[in-house]
């Protein structure tokens, strides 16, 4: 059996729309993102989802919320699913983070951070479980850009070091079945 994991990555934040990379911080959903959390709710609501993963980041709950209502019974937070922690870097300008990214993919941020790799471990605990708790359903996790990286790495062999330098290409979902 298979479990069909669908991705989608919170909401936009304030601290996207002004260039900041939050990491470990809990960042605030902009109006624009209120929006897409609602348009999220639209688009997953009677997806057949049997449960909705999302990461314990306050912009990633916010974004479930607004999705899906606050009791929503498939709703579940999990820390596994945070952003990558960028140490001394949490809430830095996205133009610094980015001229490092590739130096910590093993090697952890400064200040107590983690690595790219620390992500890749967490999301793998995670998608251990669910297929061993979601065998034969669909489930959607809310996420971050990092945990997305981690599932592109662990799912489709793409190299960590290739993700982190990527550009981010935003899009409603991105779908993957575990076996």
């Amino acid at each position: 059996m298979t479990v069909r994991l669908v991705y989608e990555t919170h909401s936009t934040t304030e601290d996207n729309e002004a260039g900041i990379a939050t990491g470990w911080l809990p960042g605030r959903l902009s109006e624009e993102g209120r929006h897409q959390a609602s348009a999220l709710g639209e688009r997953r609501r009677d997806d057949g989802l049997a449960a909705v993963y999302v990461s314990d980041l306050g912009r990633a709950v916010d974004t479930a919320r607004i999705a899906f209502g606050e009791g929503d019974s498939r709703v579940r937070f999990d820390d596994r699913l945070r952003e990558c922690d960028y140490g001394t870097l949490n809430g830095a300008p996205v133009s610094a983070l980015a001229k490092v990214r590739a130096h910590h993919v093993d090697e952890p941020f400064p200040g107590g951070g983690q690595s790219y790799r620390d992500v890749v471990v967490a999301t793998a605990g995670l998608l251990a479980d669910l297929r061993r708790d979601h065998e034969g359903e669909r489930v959607l996790l809310i996420a971050h850009s990092a945990n997305r990286w981690a599932i592109q790495h662990l799912l489709d062999a793409t190299p960590l070091e290739q993700l982190v330098d990527a550009p981010f290409d935003w899009r409603p979902g991105w779908e993957w079945t575990l076996e």
